[in-house]
């Protein structure tokens, strides 16, 4: 099973990712981001704003995590934003495809938390990503009524990360 944690750029994505990962026996964390770190290189002439942008990088993701997960088993946490319900729709058709479960969580809080989070996370490689980060807090919030469609939903507002990988082990919205 996949367990896809969707949220703002900023929402705590990856550290839930890494405190889910040991509340699950046989949970891995899978950075879909190495896969347009990957891609960047061979596509180098392709001008786009977020590597997502590229469909090799949505199929290279698909076959990817697939491919890991039919080789580890378990569980395989993939903490990545798609604010693009396209590409959200083709990501999860391309697994049922495979065969692989989804279950698809968006980690949500306040707009007012989400922007004092972004501002005070002192970790080496937000310092360059902050900016980005508050720049999509808009394409976010635009994207907020399909995501609530498509996802759990997990309010992450008074939350910790620990707390809200504890909520999602659990099964149950919060």
């Amino acid at each position: 099973m996949i367990i896809w944690l969707n949220g703002s750029y900023g929402a705590g994505k990856t550290t839930t990712a890494r405190e889910l990962a040991a509340l699950l026996p046989d949970a891995r964390v899978f950075d879909s981001e190495t896969v347009g770190a990957l891609l960047r290189p061979v596509l180098a002439g392709v001008p786009v704003g977020n590597f997502q942008d590229w469909p090799p990088w949505r199929g290279v993701v698909v076959a990817t995590a697939t491919q890991v997960l039919w080789y580890t088993g378990g569980t395989l946490l993939v903490p990545q934003t798609v604010l693009s319900e396209e590409y959200w729709v083709e990501l999860s058709a391309g697994f049922a495809e495979q065969g692989v479960p989804v279950r698809h969580v968006l980690l949500h809080c306040d707009p007012d938390t989400l922007t004092r989070r972004i501002r005070t996370d002192t970790a080496p490689e937000s310092a360059t990503a902050g900016p980005w980060r508050l720049r999509h807090r808009e394409p976010y919030r635009e994207a907020l009524p399909w995501l609530r469609r498509a996802a759990e939903v997990v309010d992450t507002t008074d939350l910790t990360p620990a707390q809200a990988a504890a909520v999602i082990a659990a099964g149950r919205e919060a």
